[in-house]
């Protein structure tokens, strides 16, 4: 553990605890805040006996301090997420955390460092949403997503942005979200989710990971692909058309000279072939007036459902991502960590954790 770290957590904890620095330069016995000033920056290193007296009057479990796979007083994460309780989603936070805090610190250790810089969109709280539209549809041309730019936005995310992506078993009513951490970005997105939401909550997720420092997001939001505040309908337009471009919705040809049943037909083939859910197809044409929004509004939703078909078989993604499983494989090999801790920090057994290697054709270190 970094001294940086562990003046990180003594903050966090104090800060949870209500605490002011005088307080705390009380507790450890300085004579004055500057010093825990100088430890909670990581200026001043804990001595032991320091971290002995932290564990027994604050309360805390020894790990707290020490344990690198442990977000702690750093990051912040954005949750999209649909009538979830408080309680239950700092608990899935805290599991989450240890995820992205494992890659963190396990991915230099094997020669996989993080990116050195971080893009960013040039987007404010006040860029209209045809903005947020023109950023979505440039980034497909410049980093060359094609006709379907589903397919390949993850793909580019971790392997040019070096933004970690995570296919998690998430707790039902999470679809997805972002974490910000000072050296890395991540996005965790739902593996239960149908496909096409998968692949909008992941475009949603990157627009944040984009525009953090400019508009940070909040720590939770509805999962509603039309609401919610500003930030969250700029980070909607931009998913919306960075997935369905112009060029690849205008070959489909005309959309207004249908009926009704033509009209959903269509909605649910071309949003199969986008890889996106018809609903979101459905208000894309609107944005792009191929749709009149009374048009739009009265087409049944159950006729769009799961693109069409009553009984969707959802193929689950593979946990994790293989970037994430290369790092986690390297470090059981090079001894980093024993092959239990690793299979606990993910939530697998160990036969789970041999599954995972093999989804994602990752050799297998547990077999060395």
């Amino acid at each position: 553990m970094s001294t940086q770290l562990i003046g990180q957590r003594i903050r966090a904890l104090r800060e949870e605890r209500n605490l002011s620095q005088e307080n705390l330069a009380e507790i450890f016995g300085f004579n004055d805040r500057q010093t825990v000033s100088a430890i909670e920056t990581g200026a001043r290193r804990v001595t032991a006996d320091e971290l002995v007296l932290a564990v027994e009057r604050l309360g805390a479990p020894l790990e707290y301090f020490t344990d690198p796979f442990l977000l702690a007083g750093e990051g912040r994460f954005s949750w999209r997420q649909t009538d979830l309780g408080a309680e239950e989603l700092d608990a899935y936070e805290k599991r989450a955390g240890r995820w992205v805090a494992a890659f963190r610190t396990l991915a230099p250790q094997v020669g996989r460092d993080v990116p050195l810089m971080r893009r960013a969109l040039g987007l404010r709280r006040h860029s209209r949403f045809e903005d947020a539209m023109r950023a979505g549809e440039r980034f497909v041309r410049e980093f060359d997503l094609g006709d379907v730019p589903a397919l390949r936005l993850a793909e580019v995310m971790e392997c040019e942005l070096g933004i970690l992506v995570l296919m998690v078993d998430a707790h039902y009513g999470i679809s997805g979200a972002a974490c910000r951490l000072p050296e890395l970005d991540s996005v965790l997105i739902a593996r239960h989710e149908v496909e096409g939401r998968r692949h909008f909550d992941l475009a949603h997720e990157l627009f944040h990971v984009l525009t953090w420092d400019a508009m940070p997001p909040e720590h939770r939001e509805e999962a509603v692909d039309n609401g919610g505040n500003r930030v969250e309908q700029l980070a909607n337009n931009f998913a919306a058309a960075l997935l369905m471009p112009t060029d690849s919705v205008a070959r489909f040809g005309d959309w207004s000279e249908h009926d009704d049943d033509a009209l959903i037909t269509k909605l649910n083939a071309a949003a199969d072939e986008l890889h996106v859910t018809s609903s979101a197809l459905r208000w894309r044409l609107v944005a792009l007036r191929a749709l009149s929004l009374a048009r739009a509004r009265s087409l049944p939703g159950a006729a769009l459902r799961c693109n069409g078909r009553e009984d969707a078989e959802n193929v689950r993604p593979a946990p994790f991502s293989r970037p994430f499983m290369e790092v986690i494989g390297l470090a059981i090999e090079r001894g980093l960590i024993s092959v239990r801790r690793a299979a606990g920090l993910l939530d697998l057994t160990v036969e789970g954790l041999k599954d995972a290697f093999a989804e994602h054709r990752v050799a297998d270190p547990i077999e060395l």
